[in-house]
C-alpha cells in the first residue's frame, strides 16, 4: 500500500471507532454535572436528574438498528436522544455517523476495495449532494458546540472529549470518503487522535476511547521507513503491533465500542494476512447482525484470501474454502425468506462475487458477475461504470479479447467515474494482465510487499 493511501486509512477508519458512546460507568456523574453547572451559573432552576436508562435504551436500540443497516430505525431513535436530551452531545454525533453510513452505502462506498484504485485518489469527477454536506456539518457543528461548552465547565469532562474527537474523526472520514477532501481529512484525523489521548491521560480505563489510538497507532508503525522517520521527527511515533493489541483489548474489553473494534480489525488483519482471524470477526458480527450483508461480504472475502494463500500446499482445503466463500454470495443472491427480509443490494454483491471468483483464478465466471453488477436492476451508476471495467479486464484474463474491448468501449460511453476512462483507455492499447491479486481487489500487494515489517 503506497503511503498516500495508509496515511488516508486513518481518516477512512479512525471514524467507524467512536461512533459509539461513552463507557456506561462514566454517564451519568460525567453528563449530569455539566448541566447541573450551567444551571446554576445562569440561575435556572436545576434540571431533573440525567435519565441514564433512557438514554442508555435510544443508544442501544439506534446502534442495534444501525449496525443492522436499518438507518432510518437508527435515525428515529438518535433523533429522539436530541429532543430528550438536548444539552448531550451524543445525539448529534449519532446523527452525523448515520448520515455518513447511509451515504457511503446508497453510493456504494461501503466496498473496500474502491479504496485500493488509484483513480478514487485523483481529481473529483462526482460531487456529494449539497443538501447532505450542509445537513452534515450543521450536525457535527452542533456537536462541537455541545462538546465544547462541557469542556469549558470542565476540561476533564470525559464525555465531552469522547464526543468531540468522535466528531472530529467523523468529518476527516466525511471529507475523504464522500467529499474526497483528502487534506481536510488530515487536519480533523490528527485533532480526533488527539482528544482521544487527551481522554486517556484523565482515565486510562476508558477503552472505548483507545480505539482511535490503536488505529493511529498500527497506521504510523506501518508506513514505509522514509515517511516513518519523517513522522517520528514531528513526533509521530507508531507500531502495528501495538496498534493491533489495542484494538484487540477493546474488542475483548470495550463497553459499547467492541463491534466497533472488530469491524476496523477485519480490515486491519487482512492487510496483516491473518486472514483467518477477520474471518472469525466478521462471521461474528454477521450473526450478530444478522440484516448486514456488508458483514457476510467481507467474511466471504477472508475465505477467498485465504484459500489463495492456502493454493498452492493444500490444494484441497483451498477448494474447500473457496466454495465456503462461493456459498455465502449464493445465499445472498438467492431471494429473500420470509415477510420484510431484506435483500442486499444486487450489484454490490454481484461486483464483490466478480472480485472473489477473480481472485480464484476463475475470470469468464467473474466476468458475468461484472455484467450481472452492470445490469441489475437499480444499480447505482458508478457502480455499473465500474462493473464494466472489470468485467473488461475479467474478459482480458479469459483471455476473450474481443468481448473485452466492446466492454472496454462501454466504459467509454459512460461517464468518467474513479478515473475510469483512463483505466478503459489503457485496456483498449493492450489486454489487462492480472498478477498474483488483482490490484483492485488485493490493496497494492506489490507496495505492500516493499513497506517494512519490523513493526
Amino acid at each position: 500500500m503506497n503511503s498516500r493511501k495508509l496515511l488516508l486509512t486513518i481518516f477512512l477508519t479512525v471514524a467507524l471507532a467512536p461512533v459509539s458512546n461513552a463507557q456506561a460507568k462514566k454517564g451519568a456523574a460525567a453528563t449530569a454535572q455539566p448541566e447541573k453547572a450551567v444551571a446554576e451559573k445562569t440561575g435556572a432552576a436545576t434540571k431533573a436528574p440525567f435519565d441514564q436508562k433512557r438514554f442508555d435504551e435510544l443508544r442501544t436500540e439506534g446502534f442495534g438498528a444501525l449496525y443492522n443497516l436499518d438507518y432510518e430505525g437508527a435515525r428515529r431513535r438518535f433523533n429522539e436522544m436530541t429532543k430528550v436530551f438536548p444539552d448531550h452531545p451524543a445525539g448529534y454525533q449519532f446523527l452525523a455517523a448515520s448520515l455518513w453510513l447511509k451515504t457511503l452505502n446508497e453510493s456504494r462506498r461501503l466496498q473496500a476495495s474502491l479504496y485500493n484504485t488509484e483513480g478514487f485518489y485523483k481529481e473529483k469527477d462526482d460531487k456529494a449532494d449539497p443538501k447532505l454536506v450542509a445537513e452534515f456539518r450543521e450536525l457535527t457543528r452542533r456537536t462541537k458546540e455541545l462538546c465544547e461548552a462541557r469542556l469549558k465547565l470542565n476540561p476533564k469532562d470525559v464525555d465531552a472529549l469522547y464526543y468531540l474527537g468522535a466528531s472530529e474523526g467523523l468529518k476527516a472520514a466525511w471529507g475523504s470518503m464522500v467529499e474526497r477532501s483528502f487534506m481536510s481529512a488530515l487536519s480533523n484525523g490528527n485533532d480526533a487522535v488527539g482528544h482521544h489521548r487527551d481522554l486517556v491521560k484523565i482515565d486510562p480505563s476508558f477503552t472505548d476511547a483507545k480505539v482511535t489510538i490503536g488505529m493511529y497507532d498500527y497506521v504510523v508503525g506501518a508506513l514505509p521507513t522514509f515517511f516513518k522517520i519523517g513522522a517520528t521527527l514531528i513526533g509521530h511515533r507508531g507500531s502495528k503491533k501495538r496498534g493491533l493489541a489495542t484494538l484487540e483489548q477493546v474488542a475483548r474489553e470495550g463497553t459499547w465500542a467492541r463491534d466497533d473494534a472488530k469491524s476496523v480489525l477485519i480490515a486491519l488483519l487482512k492487510r496483516e494476512k491473518r486472514y483467518r482471524e477477520a474471518h472469525t470477526y466478521a462471521s461474528e458480527l454477521a450473526a450478530k447482525y444478522p440484516r448486514n450483508y456488508i458483514f457476510k461480504m467481507e467474511a466471504a472475502d477472508a475465505l477467498v484470501s485465504q484459500a489463495e494463500v492456502d493454493r498452492a500446499t493444500n490444494p484441497e482445503a483451498a477448494k474447500k474454502t473457496e466454495g465456503e466463500a462461493f456459498a455465502i454470495f449464493d445465499a445472498l443472491l438467492a431471494p429473500a425468506q420470509g415477510a420484510g427480509a431484506p435483500r442486499p443490494p444486487l450489484d454490490l454483491v454481484h461486483f464483490s462475487y466478480g472480485d472473489a471468483l477473480l481472485v480464484a483464478g476463475q475470470a469468464e465466471r467473474a466476468a458475468k458477475e461484472f455484467l450481472a453488477a452492470a445490469t441489475a436492476q437499480g444499480a447505482e451508476s458508478s457502480m455499473a461504470t465500474r462493473a464494466r471495467l472489470r468485467a473488461a479486464q475479467a474478459l482480458d484474463v479469459a483471455g476473450k479479447r474481443d468481448d473485452a474491448v466492446t466492454q472496454y468501449k462501454a466504459v467509454l460511453a459512460r461517464p468518467n467515474v474513479f478515473d475510469s476512462h483512463e483505466d478503459a483507455k489503457r485496456g483498449l492499447k493492450e489486454p489487462y494482465k492480472m498478477g498474483r491479486k488483482s490490484a483492485e481487489n488485493a490493496g497494492d500487494v506489490a507496495d505492500d510487499a516493499k513497506t517494512t515489517q519490523a513493526n
